[in-house]
């Protein structure tokens, strides 16, 4: 098991120098300095992560799967048996996230973190099991601290070992019923914004849901008292096993100066836990797109990052990410196959 600690002090500045040249290469490059917009900006970013002009060859989604016991207070629109339905799914190749990574060429990497059932083993699942699920957070904490250091811990052991395969950069995806009431209760817990003003529908619920799920958010804040000053306290207890391990994969991917693309609200919840641990963690991150979720404006304006898409998305998965993926790579061969004017200039002569 990766030590947290540990990983937390690999994270280093983004490399200023390897900026420094790539801005000069974006400037030289022929065509109208700024014309591709927020992609040279992108590319940019890539060269201070990685240490170098930026080839992003070798591409994974992780997305993590994990239930919630706090199903039971029907705060979702669908039971959390569809957890595991959907989880023989998408090995089965036929979920969106499978298609989306197919289209860009990623690797999908599916993690078992906490489902309620007892998955039939399969070379394409890894079981990084914490517990069947959360406990409901509206009764108590959702997991111990410890459970929350091993979720954590075990998301960085993923990452380390994709990246001794060489991973170039990486994509953060999530499935589980009921896992936007965790990550509403992580949102408000650390952004401070009311309960009220950051809980969306989740996978179909009506007005009244909606209302119903703001009150079971609310009594659990109040029930455990969550301290926003320690991420881990907030995972314990109102978080995800599923949100650890994410947080885990970033944590672990910023260590190894891998970029890391983010999904939507639930990636995003994780993203607070991993940059509350690791405030230089920010750096490394991609922000894929805008989600419908309200709680996910909260996060990015907290997190003060800038969405690269906004499809009025919200399915997790990992889907954003992987559009986020294909954007980066377009940032990355920009700047490294578009010639330069000193460039032209060779050929002519």
């Amino acid at each position: 098991m990766s030590d947290l600690r540990h990983t937390i002090l690999a994270i280093r500045p983004l490399d200023h120098r390897a900026m420094e040249k790539a801005q000069i290469r974006q400037n030289n490059l022929a065509k109208p300095q700024g014309s591709l917009g927020r992609l040279e900006k992108l590319s940019v970013k890539l060269s201070g992560i990685k240490g170098e002009l930026p080839r992003l060859e070798h591409k994974a989604i992780i997305t993590m799967v994990a239930d919630h016991g706090v199903t039971a207070q029907g705060v979702s629109a669908h039971p959390s048996e569809i957890t595991t339905q959907m989880v023989y799914a998408l090995l089965e190749g036929g979920g969106a996230i499978c298609m989306l990574a197919r289209q860009v060429g990623a690797k999908l990497i599916l993690v078992d973190m906490g489902v309620a059932s007892d998955l039939i083993p399969n070379p394409k699942l890894i079981s990084k099991k914490i517990a069947h699920g959360t406990c409901d957070i509206s009764e108590g904490p959702a997991m111990t601290r410890d459970e929350a250091e091993r979720s954590i811990e075990a998301g960085i052991d993923i990452i380390e070992a994709e990246c001794s395969r060489g991973l170039d950069i990486v994509g953060t995806g999530d499935m589980g019923i009921g896992n936007t009431t965790p990550s509403s209760a992580i949102c408000s817990s650390i952004t401070g914004q009311p309960v009220i003003e950051i809980t969306g529908m989740g996978a179909g619920l009506d007005k009244e849901g909606v209302a119903h799920k703001v009150e079971i958010i609310e009594r659990a804040l109040e029930t455990n008292k969550p301290d926003p000053k320690d991420p881990i306290d907030v995972l314990a207890k109102v978080g995800g096993f599923e949100i650890g391990g994410l947080a885990g994969v970033i944590l672990g991917a910023a260590a190894n100066r891998v970029p890391i693309v983010i999904d939507g609200f639930v990636s995003g919840a994780a993203a607070l836990i991993a940059v509350g641990l690791a405030p230089r963690t920010r750096e490394y991150i991609i922000a894929s797109h805008i989600s419908a979720e309200p709680g996910h404006t909260a996060i990015i304006d907290h997190l003060r990052m800038e969405p690269l898409l906004d499809l009025g998305m919200r399915l997790g998965e990992g889907t954003g990410a992987a559009l986020g993926i294909f954007l980066a790579e377009a940032a990355s061969r920009t700047l490294t196959g578009i010639w330069t004017f000193d460039e032209m200039l060779k050929i002519e002569g």
